[in-house]
């Protein structure tokens, strides 16, 4: 599916620094935000799913962790954690906030789809202590305008001792605006007001709050078609001014800012709708800039299918409980190294690297076990055809059902090196061909002996999910 390019729901924050704050959580804290914890050392994303086909869609609360915020390994097998049960019973934009108690609340928009014209004057809620159980789910009733409340996020303002609740609704001006109501328990809220209207349509707001006394709000503009902050000394409504460059690769929405934990470093994620699914990132290590880098592509990966993100700090401890509650992965992907747009598939049985995102996904997930021939090495079973393996035939890799011969179980069987183009990624030396390594050319997979930083390039990729 692709979507609307007018404008469509996200959400989120990053909640400050990792600033070493008491789990008490008893002071207000001058930034305003729910403290990030001392022991914060790792990162929990929520989204959404869609693929092309609609054959990796789910409008439920999917989970993925992190120990670095920019590779990412999906929960519960990338199925969803929790379903909405009320209103149109599914969810996008999803957004995860510690509140200042330490436990988590979760908030998302009321859709289930890509019907735009769908109104619901309510959200999702839930709470919960660990992001292993969802309790009390409730849809609190935010406005009685006949539009949406997209792509809902929260934050502490100090100044009211409340949480401010954001999100887009269509008001009497006839565009999009970013609405707040306050909230101590996200039940029971104020009315709502105008949070922030440049005079269009916006959509997505997320906030960093007191950064060096400076409030930062990023939104979808339909002004520039990208990623664009405004900024305030204030949080209140109608304070925020918007200052910065705009940044989008392709049609570009849903700004998620994240501070880096280890380093000054801020990340700015955004969710592409042309095309659909794909999260690009950039970077910069001073908010007040206004400008951005893009991060390569190399460096991150992102759950297969995910949209509309949102990303919040952990515990070592938490990272571990949700691990152990929902699971690794039984799969893997492979990225090239020389082509971070496109993943090891099979096609008609044909092996190849394509460019993510596609139908079926399945194709890109791998089992990787001992080897056939030999089990100090990896054999490639495929996921939707469990009967079959990556193996080599005539130097070309397809996906044959296992025949029984040792013949196969050799030609399906290599041996995972360091990178040859980067040692931090991996390499596949073939088990009966060792001077020949998996590579790809004109985008096909085969086995090859390796000679020139072309060849090294081609042979190597990350094992990621």
């Amino acid at each position: 599916m692709s979507a609307h390019p007018r404008t469509t729901p996200s959400r989120r924050l990053f909640l400050g620094a990792a600033a070493a704050t008491s789990m008490t959580l008893a002071a207000d804290l001058a930034w305003g935000a729910g403290p990030a914890h001392a022991a914060d050392a790792a990162y929990v994303m929520g989204y959404f799913t869609e693929s092309p086909d609609g054959a990796g869609t789910d409008y439920g609360l999917h989970l993925a962790v992190s120990t670095d915020s920019l590779t990412w390994m999906p929960l519960n097998q990338n199925n969803p954690v929790v379903t909405p049960t009320a209103g149109a019973g599914g969810l996008r934009d999803p957004f995860i906030m510690r509140k200042r108690d330490g436990t988590f609340v979760v908030l998302a928009t009321d859709l289930k789809g890509t019907d735009w014209g769908y109104n619901s004057q309510y959200i999702h809620v839930w709470d919960s202590t660990d992001l292993r159980t969802f309790t009390n789910y409730r849809r609190p009733h935010l406005h009685t305008m006949a539009t949406h409340s997209w792509a809902p996020e929260a934050f502490w303002d100090a100044s009211r001792g409340q949480y401010a609740l954001l999100y887009s609704a269509v008001n009497s001006s006839g565009h999009n605006v970013l609405m707040v109501n306050y909230t101590s328990d996200f039940t029971t809220v104020s009315a709502p007001q105008v949070f922030f209207d440049p005079g269009y349509d916006v959509i997505d707001g997320d906030m960093a709050v007191g950064v060096n006394g400076v409030n930062y709000l990023y939104f979808k503009s339909s002004s520039t078609g990208g990623l664009v902050g405004a900024r305030s000394t204030s949080l209140n409504p109608g304070s925020f001014t918007p200052f910065s460059t705009s940044v989008a690769h392709g049609g570009t929405e849903a700004p998620t800012l994240v501070k880096s934990l280890t380093s000054n470093t801020w990340y700015l994620w955004g969710d592409t709708y042309t095309p659909n699914g794909v999260f690009y990132a950039w970077r910069s290590t001073d908010l007040a800039a206004g400008t951005w880098t893009p991060v390569d592509q190399r460096l991150y990966i992102h759950p297969v299918n995910a949209k509309h993100c949102t990303i919040a700090p952990v515990t070592t401890g938490e990272y571990g409980n949700l691990v152990a509650r929902w699971g690794a992965p039984a799969w893997n992907r492979l990225k090239s190294y020389n082509h971070p747009d496109r993943y090891v598939r099979h096609a008609a049985f044909a092996a190849r690297i394509d460019t993510y995102p596609f139908d079926p996904y399945t194709d890109s997930q791998w089992r990787l076990v001992p080897g056939l021939a030999d089990s100090a090495g990896v054999s490639f079973q495929s996921v939707n055809y469990p009967t079959r393996y990556l193996r080599h035939y005539d130097y070309q890799l397809r996906l044959d059902a296992v025949d029984g011969t040792a013949a196969y179980a050799q030609d399906a069987t290599f041996h995972r090196v360091a990178g040859l183009a980067d040692s931090s990624w991996a390499s596949f030396r073939s088990h009966n061909n060792p001077t020949r390594y998996i590579r790809h050319s004109g985008y096909a997979l085969r086995i090859d002996p390796v000679a020139t930083a072309t060849d090294r390039a081609d042979a190597t990729f990350s094992v990621g999910y």
